[in-house]
């Protein structure tokens, strides 16, 4: 049997509110928060391919929307707030908290999947939150924009890029040579920014799952750490 349920998380600093869709398997081994990138929400049909992958080998997921709708309206005209990763950053770190005092979630251990500038919110929320982020896997990522707190970055993190994506492909060359921990960089070949190409997804719901099928179980959060 599968929960499924829409969720509300304040953000404790500026008071925000996100919105989320939670889902969790029976015998969960361990929950994925996706952290969507620039003009996307958790309605993304590449998002919810990835999730749906995950569900099939038994990891919660948890999609959310890291603006507000009036911030998504700014953003929709300035395309400013996207590349806000400090601020999309403490967005994730207050839903990695909520997920560790959710009844569902607060014996799963935690992965983050990011999309374009979400993929650097999340590695900079992974160096915040060290003992609570077990894994991190970046799609068609801008992991250089998590700037010096790559090299703090402790979860195991899978950077998959589009072989024609050549920019950001240096970029995530780049940032892979920063990070400091258990790292792989995979290219789908053929694949675009976006992965619109017959198969590409699907190599990347497959890439991910292998990544957190290794490196999420099931435990009791000892202690979730702090900036």
């Amino acid at each position: 049997m599968t929960t499924e349920r829409a969720v509300r998380i304040l953000e404790p600093v500026g008071g925000a509110v996100m919105r989320g869709d939670l889902v969790v398997p029976d015998d969960a081994a361990g929950v994925v928060l996706f952290a969507h990138g620039s003009g996307s929400s958790r309605h993304s049909p590449r998002n919810q391919m990835v999730a749906a992958t995950l569900r099939e080998r038994g990891l919660a997921t948890l999609l959310m929307d890291l603006f507000t709708i009036n911030e998504e309206a700014i953003d929709a005209r300035t395309r400013h707030l996207r590349f806000d990763i400090d601020l999309l950053a403490a967005r994730l770190t207050a839903a990695t908290d909520w997920l560790a005092e959710h009844p569902e979630t607060r014996v799963l251990r935690v992965g983050f999947f990011g999309a374009s500038t979400g993929a650097a919110a999340a590695l900079v929320a992974a160096a915040c939150r060290p003992a609570a982020v077990a894994a991190v896997v970046s799609r068609g990522g801008r992991p250089d924009l998590a700037g010096p707190l790559l090299t703090a970055v402790r979860a195991p993190t899978l950077l998959i890029v589009g072989g024609r994506d050549e920019v950001v492909l240096d970029l995530n060359r780049v940032a892979y040579e920063q990070l400091q921990v258990e790292r792989r960089l995979e290219v789908v070949p053929g694949a675009t920014h976006l992965f619109e190409e017959p198969g590409a997804i699907e190599q990347v719901s497959r890439l991910a799952g292998d990544w957190f099928s290794s490196h999420l179980v099931a435990y009791a959060h000892p202690d979730l750490g702090r900036c």
